[in-house]
């Protein structure tokens, strides 16, 4: 049976309980087995989390989980914009201190009126969404895609519904409806902000089209973009992407 917060913790690289990894060092493994074919090595990096541009989340976001993750770095950029802040123009020097949203506000998964498992799902069809912005997911890539995720060891379950989102074709009208509060919108925009790094025309059209369909101000976007950015440091031996 498939678990959706475990794939969203898969999909942000949490800890795996009890083994000290996490789904990202195991795709690595993967990629030094398959060093004949990089492409496909850039491919799971982008849905697995990706690092196309060199960048992921930092430790504080990986060990809180990716429901409390993206809750949190949601609400931390909505108290900024309510507070009237001006958004940081980079990310501070040391890891920012990065909390659960509290359990009384919308951004808790627990307040999720449609279930917590599904908004979780709404979640990872986000990033996924995301991960294919900029239009390099063909038939080729998908069957890459598909390999590397066995060796990955996400799960026969969660490889299905992987390939599944990744063949089906964008549909932003019933992205958007899956979040049925503001506090969600939010946090779909965020999810989605924090999967690519919007290098090419076609990702940043993309996250600007997200936005607007979910109604987000422009001022709350540009906290949205300051606090991701100040969740990812470069990746450092991550391996580099065409994408």
């Amino acid at each position: 049976m498939l678990d959706p917060k475990k794939l969203l913790d898969d999909l942000l690289g949490s800890q795996i309980p009890g083994t000290g990894s996490t789904v990202r060092d195991k795709a690595g493994q993967a990629v030094q087995m398959a060093k004949d074919n990089p492409l496909a090595a850039g491919a799971l990096a982008a849905v697995l989390l990706g690092t196309g541009t060199g960048r992921q989340v930092t430790g504080a976001a990986v060990k809180l989980g990716g429901l409390a993750a993206i809750g949190g770095l949601a609400y931390k950029a909505y108290q900024n914009y309510k507070a009237g802040r001006e958004p940081a123009q980079a990310p501070p020097a040391s890891e920012p201190e990065l909390l659960p949203p509290p359990a009384d506000t919308a951004f808790h998964p627990s307040q999720a009126p449609q279930g917590e498992a599904e908004f979780t799902l709404t979640l990872v069809r986000a990033m996924i969404s995301a991960a294919k912005a900029d239009g390099h997911v063909d038939d080729g890539e998908r069957k890459k895609i598909a390999d590397k995720l066995k060796l990955a060891g996400v799960g026969a379950e969660a490889e299905k519904f992987l390939i599944a989102e990744l063949e089906s074709p964008l549909d932003l009208d019933t992205l958007v409806a899956g979040a049925k509060t503001d506090a969600q919108k939010l946090e779909l925009y965020t999810a989605s902000r924090l999967t690519i790094d919007p290098d090419t025309r076609a990702e940043r059209g993309y996250l600007d089209l997200l936005a607007g369909r979910l109604g987000l101000p422009d001022a709350l976007v540009d906290h949205v973009e300051a606090t991701v950015s100040a969740a990812k440091v470069p990746a450092g031996s991550a391996p580099s992407s065409p994408w």
